[in-house]
């Protein structure tokens, strides 16, 4: 017989969007329709970034849902995220965290203070060599912090819709090593980390 935490996994995809939002060619809105019961945090305003308010919007979004949760966050939704987890706003019922493009915390000093802590989940943390948003230097250097294995995709921008980031097939397998539990050794074994890999 199964017991209750079987019951309740695969996690609930939630995607976690950055500054003014994710359009519906974005890659985050397709990796919504790759998994069935997906949510997304949803702001008054996608142009005001603030860590507490859009971090009490996330943990809104969430507490009326079943989880657990795994959480897909891109440019500032990473910071709202890992904000979000760290000072207890989601409580413990989110089993894992895609980071994707981080927006440097420097970039938005006035959206509240940021500090990165090891996380008390797993995480992956996608970087990009040409992100206007963050160098790859300060996107490892995060993943180290907050504990995430880390992945260097190369000449890939912000990677996000004109980057031209819209059905990401690579997106749903980050997700799905999460889910497993396998990350960060099944990343590492990969090597994905070597300088650039190859865009799926």
């Amino acid at each position: 017989m199964l017991s209750c935490a079987q019951m309740r996994w695969p996690p609930r995809l939630v995607t976690v969007p950055g500054l003014h939002g994710s359009d519906g060619a974005h890659w985050q809105s397709w990796l919504e329709r790759q998994f069935a019961r997906s949510l997304r945090a949803e702001q008054d305003d996608w142009d005001a970034p603030d860590l507490a308010v859009w971090g009490a919007a996330l943990a809104r979004r969430l507490a009326g849902e079943r989880g657990p949760f795994l959480l897909a966050a891109h440019s500032f939704g990473c910071l709202v995220a890992a904000h979000a987890l760290q000072t207890g706003m989601l409580g413990a019922d989110v089993a894992g965290v895609l980071f994707v493009a981080p927006a440097s915390p420097q970039k938005f000093r006035f959206a509240g203070a940021f500090e990165a802590r090891r996380l008390p989940v797993a995480s992956i943390l996608i970087g990009s060599e040409t992100d206007p948003w963050m160098p790859l230097e300060g996107a490892r250097a995060l993943a180290q912090q907050l504990g995430s294995a880390f992945v260097n995709l190369g000449d890939a921008g912000h990677i996000n819709t004109a980057a031209g980031f819209g059905p990401w097939p690579r997106a749903k397998y980050f997700v799905d090593t999460l889910v497993h539990g396998a990350a960060p050794g099944r990343l590492r074994d990969e090597a994905f980390d070597g300088g650039g890999a190859a865009l799926a």
